[in-house]
């Protein structure tokens, strides 16, 4: 068992080492075969103008006040709220047509800057109530969200309570302030010219119920806007019999690659199977079935989640949502657009029922009515998205030079919801040696394989 998990790790090691650097353009080779779409990064619906708003340097805006308790104990991401039997499509639609857009913005005036955190203590119960209406609220131009200690001052004020991010123990983030419960965003130079897709914080097992993501420092030269769309309004915009058909079928998603020679005799295959089922699966806190060649490569075996419906009701106002990751993990979207995500990171989506991969089509419409949505937005130093993460998703275009945002998650206020998981240390295992690895990679690689 020990012996298969070193491989595994050595194996991932290799898929991440750097390959010869691409263009910084947002047109970048094919990951695949010759003959694909050149690479082209989506449109948005909405996109704010910046407005250069200055910042602080990193040594004034990373300190912590040490004065304040250590929240790295925080809850464990609550479990997945599912609520998804016995929608009617149609009038889901029609339900999903009435939600104003998506995210209410609120600007700082001179007097609400004056007031700092206690802004937030006074208005509390209204922004908790806006949330809920438009599904993210865009915080812009307030100087106390600027610093890590202001930060955490203004959620403190908002009343609400940190928890882990539901991939905690893959890796994908790691801390920027632990014990201000703050991770760092995919900032990583080695990851600036990958587009990350719409998606919630989210698996089929664990979902954060809110977000705060806050811009210390925008990208020095270029890029970088932080992109939202209402689930509900994707759900309004996308055709209906597509729509259907996915809720109908539901789907399955791969989250990792592990390449096996294809000539390695069949017992010995399932093998390797079952030992990477039990020994480094379970790292992951996520509930994986390991299946060969799902995406038609000999040799290959992939990490799926269980199915789930592209659908679900949200679980404070039950209206129903586009609550699906397909357009950040659909590998047809993927390889049209740039990114810099090896082999062994590479996603795909499936119907449930056939294990076949998402239709050209079906993507292409997925595609279609999430862009459509899509606010770009500008986000300077001390801007806050705040979201609701049953309702918004989230990604990030691509972005040049040095860029710092940061994020923390949000458990639930009903107790039966939060549970009773305080953080569980043993998952920082796979955290810190991905992290490790992933920081040992040029700012300029880019997985151009062929």
């Amino acid at each position: 068992m020990k012996l298969l998990t070193a491989a595994a790790i050595l194996s991932s090691a290799a898929a991440f080492a750097p390959t010869q650097s691409a263009s910084r353009s947002t047109q970048l080779m094919s990951t695949i075969e010759a003959g694909v779409p050149e690479r082209v990064a989506p449109d948005a619906g909405f996109m704010p103008d910046w407005e250069d708003r200055p910042g602080l340097a990193p040594e004034e805006f990373m300190q912590s006040d040490m004065g304040k308790p250590d929240l790295s104990g925080m809850w464990e991401c609550p479990l997945t709220r599912w609520d998804s039997e016995g929608i009617n499509v149609a009038e889901a639609q029609r339900m999903a047509k009435k939600v104003p857009h998506c995210p209410m913005e609120v600007r700082a005036s001179s007097a609400d800057n004056a007031k700092g955190a206690q802004y937030f203590a006074d208005n509390a119960s209204q922004i908790k109530q806006d949330l809920l209406k438009y599904g993210a609220i865009w915080f812009r131009g307030f100087d106390l969200m600027k610093s890590v200690n202001g930060y955490r001052d203004m959620y403190e004020a908002l009343g609400i309570d940190p928890c882990l991010d539901p991939l905690h123990s893959s890796g994908l983030r790691k801390f920027a302030s632990e014990r201000d419960a703050l991770y760092e965003e995919v900032n990583k130079p080695s990851l600036r010219g990958h587009y990350i897709g719409l998606h919630c914080e989210s698996t089929a097992k664990r979902t954060a119920a809110y977000a705060a993501f806050v811009c210390f420092q925008k990208a020095t030269e270029g890029g970088g806007r932080f992109l939202v769309a209402d689930g509900a309004a994707i759900l309004a915009e996308m055709d209906p019999k597509v729509l259907q058909k996915l809720y109908d079928r539901k789907i399955r998603i791969s989250v990792s690659n592990l390449d096996i020679p294809p000539s390695i005799p069949g017992p010995l295959k399932e093998g390797i199977k079952n030992l990477v089922d039990v020994a480094v699966a379970p790292k992951f806190d996520m509930d994986l079935e390991m299946i060969y060649e799902a995406d038609g490569k000999p040799g290959r075996l992939q990490a799926v989640e269980s199915a789930e419906s592209p659908i679900n009701r949200h679980p404070v106002t039950g209206l129903p949502v586009w609550f699906n990751n397909a357009h950040n993990h659909a590998r047809k979207l993927r390889d049209r657009r740039p990114c810099g995500v090896p082999e062994v990171g590479m996603t795909e989506v499936f119907y449930a029922d056939t294990m076949e991969p998402l239709s050209l089509e079906d993507c292409q419409e997925i595609k279609r009515a999430s862009e459509k949505h899509i606010t770009a937005l500008s986000m300077e130093p001390g801007d806050v998205l705040l979201v609701d993460n049953y309702r918004a998703l989230h990604g990030r275009d691509v972005f040049q030079g040095d860029r710092f945002h940061a994020v923390s998650w949000f458990t639930w206020d009903n107790e039966e919801w939060r549970g009773d998981e305080r953080r569980i240390v043993e998952k920082n295992g796979m955290n810190k040696m991905i992290n490790g690895m992933m920081d040992w990679l040029p700012k300029d690689f880019e997985s151009n394989q062929s």
